[in-house]
């Protein structure tokens, strides 16, 4: 049997030493994609992901036409003139504080989540989506370059509430076999949004001095457009049944999300998989009850507790090393490794867009990945062979003045990077903590794989061009490094998530490091 298929049966559950076990026949007829499943998926992809990728790939083109109008209008409204240096810090600025607003978002995720609800989770980052376009296109209006910071860092809450969230509010909808494949929308969304922004804030549509307003607030369609099924789309069963305690509202979300060819003993099954995890709970005294009830919600709580810090850790991990690992940076150089096989200026931008289409390409095949494929297996072989390529882009790079057809391979080595990076360490990140923490204590943890993400993006971006001026090609060695020392981390503690019921997954990786998650 081939190493990353499953046996022939799916553990659904253990609560204790109850173990119901799936046929695979019986599984496939309850995975499959439903309409509610399916609307929940494609409505939150294009009505937060798409806009989460969206402001993060919009901004660059048309950045001269907007620095020189923050500088006019600055001088209009304070009679202060920004010189290059001054104006390159204010631009600065303007960029990153869409990635504080992300770690702020991040780090409101765990709250919002339980207690508003995955769902409502979901309308929040709408609400702070259209808020921000609205402040986007009405800047230039009023001549108000706070404005456009406001609307920076309400699109950068709502991408740190997205991350943190929507992935979390997927997963809970999904039957086990398609956790993975809805999990992925996310990514999915993010890396398209890019490519979006990236087109609609070229010259020859949006991209100039005139229209560049309407670049930055053009996806407040997709957000209103998409949001049109919210209010009859599914909230999370387990957030009911666990979090909330309303039973019937879970099985009634259940059975719609199933649709009506759905099984009693599927329903069953879900149900005790759902008591299981309230078990604890249920069995404490009162005063236990409350700190089990605080352990959910609290993040304060999940980073303290021992059995969670090497879950915790892992995800971290991930979020951080997909930033750390350099794929904003390998596309911010690009362009300079295009123009030196001869492309123009102008040319070398096309050709960074056409990194980033083949970039989603690859992106719309990780569903079918994730379903085929072990996490575990995508995980090590995507961080070690980035590992790989931007080592051997560091080289190539560096040489490349030396040895002709260099350049060339400069390019293979991007291409290489691009593809290695989408099948495992783009997508994973995004939806594995919802596969290694239970309901309780996983709006924290996804709240905090979140901040991690956005911290590491926002380090990235301060630290790239520094010591890309200092060190030269050298500067993916870092990044090297981290994948090198992911790839060491995954291989020792990543438990195998495919297939599997949480509660037989957080065992595993209940003693910290002293864990042995790949011993049977």
């Amino acid at each position: 049997m081939d190493k990353n298929d499953q046996s022939e049966s799916i553990i659904l559950y253990e609560p204790e030493s109850n173990v119901r076990i799936v046929s695979q026949h019986q599984q496939k007829t309850e995975d499959r994609w439903t309409f509610w499943l399916l609307t929940a998926g494609i409505s939150t992809t294009f009505g937060a992901a798409i806009p989460t990728g969206y402001n993060i790939g919009v901004i660059n083109a048309p950045a001269n036409f907007i620095k020189v109008w923050c500088n006019d209008t600055i001088f209009e409204t304070y009679g202060t003139v920004l010189n290059s240096s001054n104006l390159d810090s204010f631009w600065a600025i303007v960029v990153s504080i869409f990635l504080i607003g992300g770690v702020i978002g991040s780090l409101g995720g765990a709250w919002v989540a339980d207690k508003l609800g995955r769902k409502r989770s979901y309308l929040c980052c709408g609400v702070l989506l259209i808020l921000g376009g609205i402040c986007f296109q009405f800047c230039r209006a009023v001549s108000s370059v706070e404005l456009l910071l406001l609307g920076r860092i309400l699109v950068g809450l709502a991408a740190g509430l997205t991350t943190s969230t929507v992935p979390m509010y997927l997963t809970e909808l999904a039957p086990i076999g398609l956790r993975g494949a809805i999990g992925v929308f996310v990514s999915i969304g993010v890396t398209g949004g890019v490519v979006v922004g990236q087109i609609m804030s070229l010259e020859e549509i949006f991209g100039t001095d005139e229209l560049w307003q309407f670049a930055l607030s053009f996806y407040v369609i997709l957000v209103i457009t998409f949001f049109v099924p919210y209010h009859w789309l599914p909230e999370s069963p387990k957030y009911l049944y666990v979090i909330k305690k309303r039973q019937d509202e879970a099985i009634y979300e259940i059975k719609r999300l199933g649709g009506k060819h759905i099984r009693d003993d599927y329903i069953r099954q879900q149900i005790e998989a759902m008591r299981s995890e309230d078990s604890a709970m249920s069995m404490c005294d009162d005063e236990e009850k409350d700190l089990h009830k605080l352990k959910q919600r609290s993040l304060w709580s999940v980073v303290t507790d021992p059995s969670l810090m090497l879950p915790l850790v892992l995800v971290c991990a991930l979020q951080g090393g997909q930033q750390f690992s350099g794929i904003n940076a390998v596309f911010f150089y690009s362009v300079s490794i295009f123009k030196s096989v001869g492309l123009s200026s102008t040319d070398a931008k096309f050709a960074n867009l056409g990194a980033g289409c083949l970039n989603l390409l690859i992106a719309f095949f990780t569903p079918m990945l994730m379903q085929k494929f072990n996490r575990r297996f995508l995980a090590l072989l995507s961080c070690s062979m980035c590992a790989v390529f931007l080592f051997a882009l560091t080289f190539v790079v560096h040489f490349k003045e030396h040895v002709s057809w260099f350049s060339y391979a400069s390019i293979i080595a991007v291409l290489l990077y691009i593809l290695f990076y989408q099948i495992g360490l783009g997508p994973i990140p995004y939806f594995i903590g919802s596969e290694l923490f239970e309901v309780g204590p996983r709006p924290a943890a996804m709240a905090m794989g979140s901040l991690a993400s956005w911290g590491s993006n926002f380090i990235v971006a301060m630290l790239f061009l520094p010591l890309q001026n200092a060190w030269g090609a050298f500067v993916f060695l870092p990044f090297t490094v981290t994948c090198v020392l992911l790839t060491i981390l995954l291989k020792i503690y990543l438990p195998e998530t495919r297939g599997r019921h949480v509660s037989s997954v957080v065992p595993l990786v209940a003693n910290g490091f002293r864990s042995k998650p790949l011993v049977p």
